[in-house]
């Protein structure tokens, strides 16, 4: 998951379980508020398609 750090809609405490949770789960975070793809698209879509690439079978 990638989260904004700054986000005072989903603050960032609210993100720590998930890797707790879902063994297979990776946790960046970025310096963002909520709207973390507006402002750090550029950042975060690497982060996602790389994740992507390694856990999702291709067929």
């Amino acid at each position: 998951m990638v989260w904004g750090k700054n986000d005072k809609i989903f603050p960032e405490h609210g993100a720590h379980p998930y890797p707790r949770d879902l063994p297979d789960a990776e946790m960046h975070l970025l310096d963002t508020g909520h709207f973390a793809l507006e402002d750090k698209l550029d950042e975060m879509a690497p982060l996602i398609h790389d994740f992507l690439d390694r856990k999702v079978a291709r067929r």
